[in-house]
Parts: structure tokens; sequence; C-alpha cells
């Protein structure tokens, strides 16, 4: 069992970074996607969900986001969470690595402001001096690191990544694990992620792991307990 976070002289206890309690959703036919769902995430770090297609993560992610409202239950979190996508080319939206990073910064920055924010998010993911690079010139990798910069640069602190690595080749994959591991242990307030896979073995990487079933979570457990528990289970685009 995982212990709660506990306060000054560990005498007060820490809310969780995230918590989900009887979460509900269906689709307009009717079609259930979460019934009475639970989730809590006990700490900062890096917490992945396994799962066949259908069993209702990706939906879980974009419930968590604000993306789509549930129609019953509660989603309870202190953190600005954001949302990163299987396919990188479906969030960059604007030319330059630059220009994209600087879209969801908050209102109100000056341009000095803006600028230093923008080298803190690129350096983070490990694209320094690529501001001006035309994004349609980065690797599926690089993208996928500029997607999470943007994240960064918006002030979030809970990353919710839908199968980030899918579509990216083996040196790919091992780069953005690394990053969104090292982001999640780094001393200084350390990120929050929740993350989907289909590969096991990312579970190596990550703080717990849980499966999903018909819009149920399963307990924390270690990654790769969970990975020597599971069969391969078969790669496909991220559920609805």
């Amino acid at each position: 069992m995982i212990p709660p976070l506990t306060g000054d002289a560990g005498l007060r206890p820490v809310p969780p970074p995230l918590l989900v309690e009887g979460l509900s959703f269906a689709w307009a036919d009717d079609r259930p996607a979460l019934q009475g769902c639970r989730l809590r995430i006990p700490a900062p770090g890096l917490w992945m969900l396994v799962g066949s297609n259908g069993s209702g993560k990706s939906t879980l992610l974009r419930l968590i986001a604000g993306l789509l409202q549930p129609s019953a239950g509660s989603i309870r979190t202190g953190l600005r969470p954001a949302l990163v996508f299987q396919n990188p080319d479906h969030q960059l939206l604007l030319p330059s690595c630059g220009s994209d990073v600087q879209l969801g910064m908050p209102q109100g920055l000056t341009a000095a402001e803006r600028s230093e924010r923008l080298q803190q998010a690129l350096a983070q993911v490990g694209l320094e001096g690529l501001a001006g690079r035309p994004i349609h010139t980065l690797s599926g990798g690089q993208k996928q690191r500029l997607a999470i910069a943007g994240a960064l640069a918006s002030e979030a602190s809970l990353l919710l990544l839908d199968e980030p690595t899918a579509l990216l080749d083996p040196a790919s994959q091992q780069e953005v694990v690394g990053l969104i591991s090292r982001l999640c242990r780094r001393r200084e307030a350390p990120l929050t992620a929740l993350w989907i896979t289909h590969r096991l073995e990312e579970l190596h990487h990550c703080q717990g792991a849980a499966r999903m079933e018909a819009g149920q979570v399963g307990p924390w457990q270690e990654g790769a307990a969970l990975h020597r528990q599971l069969t391969p289970l078969p790669a496909g685009r991220a559920d609805g």
C-alpha cells in the first residue's frame, strides 16, 4: 500500500495531486465509457495506465483535462492539467517552435517574461536554441518534446499523456519517457504525470502502474510486477 503524503514534520496529511471519485460518462448513444471510476494519485511522479482499446483510458484523461464533462462523480486536483496527444501534429498549431510554445502562456506576461519562459521550457526538453526552427523540420520525437514544452510553458503541473510514444521509433520513445521521468523526479517542483501506454516495457520507468478494464482502474502496483502479469497488449489507436 502506498502511504498518504504528510506535511510539516509528518503531522498533517497533504491532499493527493489527483483524486477521482465515482466518475461516470456515457457517449451520445448511451454507450457507457466510465461507471463509478475511482483513481487516486498519491504523490508527484510518473504513473501509468494500461488496458485494451475501449477500456476508457483516453476518456478518463479527457475528463481530467476538462475536455469532457462527467455525468456523475468528482475530479479534485490543485494542479493545472495539460493533455499531450498521441500524435503531436494534432496539437502543434503554429509554424515555429517558439510561436507554438508561447501560444499557451498565461496572459499578462511582458515580452521579457515570455522570452525567458520560452527559453526555460525549451531547455527543459532538450530543444535549446530551436525557438526559430520551423516545426515541420523536426523529427517525431522532437515534436513530442515540443508539445511537452508547450505544456510546461503554460504552467501545467499535471501532465496527461495519451500514448505519447505510440508513433515514435525506439530511440525517440526512450527520449520522451526518459524526459518525463526526469521531470517527475526532479528535486524542485516535481511534476505529476498520468501516462497511458500499450508498451509494457515503459512500465519500468514509473512510480506505479494500474490496469484499466471496462471503465474501472485497478490498484497501483510496481510497474515491473504489472509487466510480468500481462501478456503483450496489441498496439493501436487511443480508445474513445
